[in-house]
């Protein structure tokens, strides 16, 4: 095992989270050391520029079964990513960078934007989100606390740890 192993958190394969940057203060995440990347339900999804820069405002239902809570964010778009959804068809999504909250850890990671009414959980955190911070017990649910509302310091994702 190696040393960064040794002192990993363990989290269990479902945990609340939160995306301060997004406006979403819980959400159902489920963790899935088997998908490289990590998604979040969206929908409505519109791509603009602002100052000149690539942007997505995008709608998402951040509690499950509960279409009448809706979240409306904005983010810079890194790029449109091929992503190879749960049924093993490709498809190209947007991709954004925003800050997620685990317990009382915060940090940058990457989200590709799709439609997940199907699914089950409205938020999949893939392994690059997790790696080096967790381990997971795939037997075990909700091992960390419930995200705590802290004001964010001003600054962009990018001065975060990245996942």
């Amino acid at each position: 095992m190696s040393s960064g192993a040794a002192t990993a958190a363990i989290i269990g394969w479902r945990e609340w989270v939160a995306l301060p940057t997004l406006g979403v203060q819980a959400i159902k995440a489920k963790i899935d050391t088997g998908a490289r990347s990590s998604a979040l339900h969206a929908f409505a999804v519109e791509r603009f520029e602002q100052a000149g820069r690539p942007m997505v405002r995008f709608q998402a239902h951040p509690i499950q079964r509960n279409d009448d809570y809706i979240v409306t964010a904005e983010a810079a778009l890194l790029e449109e990513r091929e992503v190879r959804n749960s049924g093993g068809q490709a498809e190209i999504r947007p991709v954004i960078e925003t800050l997620v909250q685990v317990g009382g850890s915060v940090w940058a990671i990457e989200l590709t934007l799709t439609n997940r009414d199907e699914m089950g959980f409205r938020l999949l955190l893939g392994r690059q989100a997790v790696r080096r911070r967790y381990l997971v017990d795939p037997g075990r649910s909700y091992l960390q606390p419930l995200p705590v509302q802290t004001p964010l310091p001003m600054s962009t994702p990018k001065h975060y740890p990245r996942g």
